[in-house]
């Protein structure tokens, strides 16, 4: 059974904000010709502040990233379906099982969505999946920061969501994990676990973590991106994490992302944070520091896909 706990505010103004990026890294404007280039040098920027980053290229071929690998019945047996999103279409979410953030804050990255609670941002779309909708409106964009805050949480154990990215300049959608205490201390000290992002055309994936470091109300990034093989908005993958004590492991589909140990940090132990409850987080984010502005050629509504939630716990 999931843990629950209770969570009566989002974090004080005055704290620093929880993120699902590196607010460090500044990208200029891009023309269509750059995504690959702007993902290098975001690759770079991050190396050249605290933390790591490792560039890999994981996929010899397409056809070895098959969510097929995952979605057999032995693969499935074990684990407890949160959600499967078999609601009718247009439907809110179960209010048992998921929270929202909301407001426009920046978010310590500048972005430029107001988050709400309106099934126009975050609903059932009738086919079994969870849409969470980016919109452009006459009062800007406006998204939808879904969580299981309040709802469930984990410590050890493993947690899988397959999802179909949107694609295009400014977007940033993210599937990630927060420390459940991060109302009584706060970001970075909650610590955060980037399952998978990824930015603008959907051609490139940024997974890891960040930690506290000393004498900073920054954090320190442990992380890895790449380029699979295929536009992660062309069809469903299995994106998961899998945590058991001084390690994290993040993959897509049958291949393994990142795995993280608190050798990876410096300082060590000291600044691991990660061996305690953590809840999930599905969010659009538009515009800010990191990927960039949106373009004229920006479609909206701008759709992350959810099919389906999923867990293990050890």
């Amino acid at each position: 059974m999931p843990h629950t706990v209770e969570v009566s505010r989002l974090p004080s103004p005055g704290l620093a904000q929880p993120n699902s990026t590196p607010p460090s890294l500044n990208p200029a404007p891009k023309p269509k010709l750059w995504p690959r280039l702007l993902s290098i040098a975001v690759v770079t920027a991050t190396c050249a502040v605290s933390g790591f980053v490792a560039y890999q290229q994981l996929w010899p071929a397409p056809e070895d990233l098959t969510a097929s690998k995952i979605m057999n019945d032995d693969t499935v047996a074990g684990f407890t379906v949160y959600d499967q999103f078999d609601g009718a279409g247009g439907t809110e979410l179960d209010s048992d099982k998921w929270s929202y953030d909301t407001g426009q804050t920046g978010w310590g990255n500048n972005e430029k969505q107001n988050y709400t609670d309106s099934s126009a941002n975050s609903f059932q779309d009738g086919s079994g999946n969870m849409s969470i909708s980016a919109l452009d409106t006459a009062d800007g964009y406006t998204s939808a920061r879904v969580t299981t805050r309040g709802k469930f949480e984990f410590t050890y154990g493993r947690v899988e969501a397959r999802i179909k990215m949107p694609a295009g300049d400014g977007l940033h959608p993210a599937f990630w994990l927060l420390g459940s205490d991060i109302d009584s201390v706060g970001w970075p000290l909650s610590g955060e676990i980037d399952v998978i992002e990824t930015l603008n055309d959907a051609d490139n994936y940024h997974t890891g973590i960040h930690a506290p470091q000393a004498d900073s109300l920054t954090s320190q990034k442990v992380q890895a991106a790449g380029y699979p093989p295929v536009l992660l908005s062309d069809d469903y993958h299995v994106f998961w994490v899998e945590r058991s004590p001084n390690k994290i492991v993040t993959g897509m589909d049958d291949k393994i992302l990142k795995t993280i140990t608190p050798d990876d940090l410096t300082g060590g132990s000291e600044y691991w944070v990660f061996d305690k409850p953590f809840y999930l987080l599905f969010n659009v984010a538009v515009a800010g520091d990191w990927p960039g502005p949106t373009t004229a050629e920006t479609k909206f509504p701008a759709t992350m896909s959810v099919d389906w939630v999923r867990y293990r716990t050890d």
